[in-house]
């Protein structure tokens, strides 16, 4: 076995980092001890949260301390600096480094992490664009040089207004709730160019839309060309791959994060967060595209990019801003960053589930490299962390590095049978693409500049049921205004919601860090 890697996937708070840890000191183990001409000589764990690779902050990041790593060396960790930006491609490079580096000095690499589709992004390969990756300079603008005649010929038929955007795209997106013509403006423009990328993202998705419109610049062909050729690609894996998901059942993990939330306040963390506004505000102020040219504008934070993304911070912006802050305001915000902890757990296993187990169960047995999940039931801990989770993982990976048969994921425990059924998720690209279509709701549009956007399918049938999409049906079935007082704040809020969780696995088109 030429390229084995382990990686440890799961929710915050559940142990990853411990597991990645005791795996490591076992590998250390069996070479001194037990058997000295084994091959691996130990691990280094490599990290895979995109929110532990900045310095510092290492409260509000849940970094491991130094002195609870037991000497276990952890790559990709505090090496930028908080307000950098670091994206997914940039990331997977950097890991490939460090994993045919620590293959070289006969370790194990473990990648740990939460940030289960950079993992994704890693273990299959040819799922990126190499427009990821690259670094443009702040203020630089790239030439467009059409590659194909479709583009071309789309970009030859673009109105004034929109060809100047495309030639001189903002550095960063502007922001929907504060900018929404120019976010529309951009949305029309990706929709122009390329109408099946276009209908994927929301408008307000404004860092996805724009990132697509970069890859077109960077790469002189439409995203969707580069997704149709991708498809054609075997799905296969980079490395041998064992992967371990560690999972708890809400009931117990919730509490566990509340109580995780309520020691990071006391160590530290508004703090920290502090820290993180002075960062915020003594960078450059970004520039916005408004229709006749580029203005500048006062700095509003993305949190969606490089650090801000932290879950705290946002939640803590109401106290640390408001000269008049309370106590009631204090207690507010924990317990708003106690309900983010809580929903972000919640998309960490809806993307395993929905997006990392399908693509390493599409692996097949003709494939020259395995792929192998199984979930370790971390609901209880205390000595049940031992029976439930590190002995059974010492041994699978004992098995997995000598080659040996391994056990059957679905006979761990019944929480495993349960959570690794065969789910019926497309893997491939323009399948993805196709499947996660945005349609215009005409009902809930009362402002045709703002048109509220649902995904189709599951989505678009609970749009349908909901109390503001029922009661402005009803009232054009009576021939009344659909305008009504509150409507619009409640339609904003609904299109927010939605907007804000659309994450998945496709060429180009993730969150990055």
């Amino acid at each position: 076995m030429t390229s084995p890697v382990i990686a440890i996937c799961g929710t915050t708070g559940v142990g990853k980092s411990k597991l990645g840890i005791e795996l490591a000191l076992r590998l250390a183990q069996v070479q001194r001890h037990e058997n000295p001409s084994h091959k691996w000589r130990g691990a280094r764990i490599i990290n895979a949260d995109s929110m532990q690779v900045y310095t510092g902050m290492n409260v509000i990041t849940n970094k491991v301390p130094f002195e609870e790593r037991m000497g276990v060396e952890h790559l990709l960790m505090d090496f930028k600096r908080p307000g950098e930006q670091y994206v997914v491609g940039q990331w997977v490079q950097d890991a490939i480094e460090a994993i045919q580096e620590t293959h070289s000095r006969h370790e194990i690499p473990i990648i740990v992490g939460g940030t289960s589709y950079w993992i994704q992004h890693l273990l299959f390969p040819n799922r990126l664009s190499s427009g990821d990756s690259i670094n443009v300079r702040p203020g630089e603008q790239r030439s467009i040089h059409p590659r194909s005649s479709i583009l071309k010929s789309r970009i030859s038929q673009l109105p004034p207004h929109l060809l100047e955007l495309l030639n001189s795209l903002p550095e960063q997106p502007s922001s929907a709730v504060s900018h929404p013509d120019d976010a529309l403006l951009l949305h029309q423009l990706l929709q122009t160019l390329d109408e099946p990328v276009a209908a994927r993202w929301h408008w307000r998705d404004t860092r996805k839309v724009l990132r697509s419109l970069q890859i077109i610049k960077e790469h002189g062909r439409i995203p969707s060309e580069i997704i149709s050729e991708q498809a054609t690609t075997a799905h296969l894996p980079r490395y041998h791959t064992l992967c371990f998901w560690l999972y708890a059942e809400p009931s117990a993990l919730n509490p566990r994060l509340d109580n995780r939330v309520d020691d990071m306040i006391r160590g530290g963390l508004v703090d920290e967060i502090r820290e993180l506004y002075k960062i915020a505000r003594s960078s450059t102020a970004p520039q916005t595209y408004l229709g006749g040219g580029f203005e500048s504008k006062e700095p509003v934070t993305d949190y969606t990019l490089g650090i801000y993304q932290c879950i705290g911070y946002k939640e803590f912006r109401e106290f640390l801003t408001d000269p008049n802050t309370s106590q009631e305001a204090f207690t507010r915000a924990i317990e708003q960053m106690k309900h983010s902890t809580r929903k972000y757990a919640k998309r960490q296993v809806s993307w395993l589930r929905n997006k990392l187990l399908p693509a390493i169960q599409s692996v097949t047995a003709e494939s020259q490299l395995m792929a192998s999940m199984y979930l370790l039931d971390a609901t209880v801990l205390g000595d049940a962390w031992d029976l439930n989770v590190s002995q059974p993982a010492q041994a699978i990976m004992d098995a997995f590095l000598n080659s040996s048969e391994l056990p059957d994921p679905a006979t761990l425990s019944p929480l495993a049978q349960a959570m690794l059924v065969t789910v019926n998720k497309p893997v491939n690209p323009t399948a993805v693409l196709e499947a996660r279509r945005k349609m215009v709701c005409s009902i809930c549009t009362t402002d045709p500049s703002r048109p509220v956007m649902v995904e189709e399918g599951i989505e678009w049938e609970v749009h349908q049921k909901t109390r503001l999409h029922r009661r402005l049906s009803s009232k054009l079935n009576k021939g009344q205004s659909r305008d009504a007082p509150g409507d619009r704040l409640e339609q904003t809020r609904e299109t927010d919601e939605e907007s804000g969780n659309t994450s998945f696995f496709l060429p180009s088109f993730v969150k990055d860090g």
